[in-house]
């Protein structure tokens, strides 16, 4: 068979977002420079877990983003910003969402399973625990 499209095939776009180890010191500068409104995003993240989420992803120091406690919020954080930043401009809106690890809890938060909140307390816990 030769490959064609028929009309009648929907295409679908997936969202896919990473697991830990993906964040390093200054990952939220473009966001929050390019998209000032994501700043609320990391503010509520921020008020979720009682730290302070947009001043570790921009300015760390790096051996405090390294921790897990704080990498799995900070990841996840940012994803999600990303993610609205594309449903905003782009009109984004994938079919599915999966991740590794981490991701995982993004794909769920994307999807509407859980508010930022949530998500980034239980990554909270998540990473503490995987921390001890």
């Amino acid at each position: 068979m030769g490959s064609h499209t028929s009309p009648n095939v929907k295409h679908t776009i997936s969202a896919v977002f990473p697991g830990q180890a993906s964040q390093y010191v200054g990952m939220s500068r473009t966001l929050t420079d390019q998209f000032p409104w994501t700043v609320q995003i990391y503010e509520e993240a921020s008020d979720a877990i009682k730290e302070n989420v947009l001043k570790l992803c921009a300015e760390g120091p790096e051996d405090a983003l390294q921790l897990t406690k704080n990498q799995q919020p900070c990841i996840l954080t940012t994803s999600y910003a990303w993610f609205q930043v594309l449903k905003k401009t782009l009109d984004f809106s994938p079919f599915a969402a999966g991740g590794h690890s981490l991701g995982e809890y993004s794909a769920l938060l994307a999807s509407g399973a859980m508010s930022l909140s949530e998500a980034v307390r239980l990554v909270r816990v998540r990473g503490e625990l995987m921390q001890n």
